[in-house]
């Protein structure tokens, strides 16, 4: 009979259990892919003790049995041991041709995670408590609600993946995030008609506010991005079939300076209807245009709308503009326009408007170049009390004029019968 394998204490060992010289339990396994691995404890079960000036742990027994559920369960043993900034890198690298914006997210992110204590743990060991904390942890840096937000969706992602792959069993990050912070996040509200009417007025008569009148106003009557609206050249413009056709968009930053990249989505390929008014500017616009150097951005010319030196205008200058207009107006007018007021704003109002006048939300969505139509009904459409009022009053008025409408039929019908009965029969030869 074969003499059952003991520790120092001489208690019977389990299969693949040892005891090293040192003390040490060791727990040798096979995992999902046919290779030895081994764990080690202190303990052999809970009740042991920890021995002087080792740090406390889980016994082996205790360890055993995660392993043996986790390969129960078909966990990978391994996989669920790599850290979250290790699973956010695998996941990055699933999807490697990604814009330049997207990049410079995914970098910071990294850092953020690389600087936090969540970065280097194991994601076989985030609960969702640590994961709620991490985002208090970023709320107090400093870091703006809605890239938390963001953020915490990649998180989300990334975890998926690993629950996709066997690493793990839940997600921590699976949690509403307004149950953790507050969402402090400035709206960015569309104008109502009336601020509408009383900005343009202003820019018009102002004398240095006017020089961007034409600008100003393409900007919401097209409800293009500003980015889309910035790329704009000559051959964009179909006078013919009154339309501008967008499929790129102008950017810029301190590593690249100019460059001309895709819409944001694949749905920003799109014509968008011009308005009179629109059809106007742009005519005037091009008729007007004096001669200036050429430039040429990754193979396009002829920008529309050109800045003091020459350069084509970006959205960080038009942010400015309209920083400046506002501080303006609100100067010299009693009822103030919203301090966060950028081109995005007029965008809003566009979108806005034209849901509240009751265009198709499929055909607005189109116009906006929104990825979904989630998007168009729950991000830019902004009902107020005087739109809800208008609407109310439409269906009513609606609703009388099919009673009466029926009531007048119901009556002529009537009235034909009565005169039908007292004709004499004509007899039919």
């Amino acid at each position: 009979m074969i003499e059952k394998r003991r520790d120092k204490k001489n208690r019977i060992l389990h299969n693949g259990e040892s005891q090293r010289k040192d003390g040490r339990y060791v727990y040798k396994y096979t995992d999902s892919f046919g290779k030895p691995q081994f764990i080690y404890a202190w303990k052999l079960v809970p009740t042991d003790k920890t021995p002087n000036g080792k740090r406390d742990d889980k016994s082996l027994r205790e360890k055993e049995q995660e392993i043996l559920k986790d390969i129960s369960d078909g966990i990978d043993t391994i996989g669920k041991k790599i850290s979250v900034c290790q699973l956010y890198a695998k996941k990055n690298n699933q999807r490697p041709n990604v814009k330049d914006k997207t990049k410079k997210g995914r970098n910071r992110l990294m850092r953020y995670l690389e600087e936090d204590k969540i970065g280097a743990c194991s994601i076989e060991n985030i609960k969702m408590s640590d994961a709620k904390e991490w985002v208090i942890r970023m709320k107090e840096k400093g870091i703006a609600y809605q890239t938390i937000k963001n953020d915490k969706r990649s998180l989300y992602s990334a975890f998926q993946m690993a629950i996709q792959d066997d690493y793990i069993r839940k997600n921590p990050f699976e949690f509403k995030i307004d149950d953790v912070i507050e969402n402090d996040t400035e709206k960015n509200i569309p104008l109502t008609l009336e601020q509408e009417e009383s900005l343009y007025s202003f820019i018009e008569s102002d004398k240095t506010c006017s020089k961007y009148y034409d600008e100003i106003i393409l900007i919401r009557e097209t409800g293009l991005r500003i980015s889309e609206f910035c790329g704009l050249i000559e051959t964009d413009l179909d006078f013919e079939n009154r339309l501008i056709n967008i499929d790129h968009q102008l950017l810029k930053n301190s590593e690249r300076g100019y460059y001309i990249d895709d819409t944001k989505t694949d749905n920003g390929v799109r014509k968008v209807p011009m308005s009179d008014k629109a059809y106007e500017i742009f005519k005037c616009i091009i008729e007007n245009r004096k001669s200036s150097k050429t430039i040429v951005i990754d193979g396009y010319s002829g920008f529309l709308f050109i800045n003091r030196n020459g350069n084509p205008r970006t959205n960080i200058e038009y942010d400015g503009i309209f920083n400046r207009i506002v501080k303006k107006y609100n100067k010299c007018h009693e009822e103030k326009l919203p301090k966060k007021m950028t081109p995005h704003t007029l965008r809003h109002t566009f979108c806005t408007n034209w849901a509240n006048d009751g265009m198709n939300p499929r055909t607005l969505q189109y116009i906006m170049g929104h990825k979904n139509i989630e998007m168009t009904l729950k991000y830019y459409t902004h009902p107020t009390y005087t739109s809800a009022q208008a609407e109310m009053e439409r269906i009513i008025k609606q609703k009388q004029f099919y009673y009466e409408f029926t009531t007048f039929e119901s009556e002529n019908i009537r009235n034909y019968k009565n005169i039908c009965e007292h004709l004499p029969k004509i007899k039919m030869s």
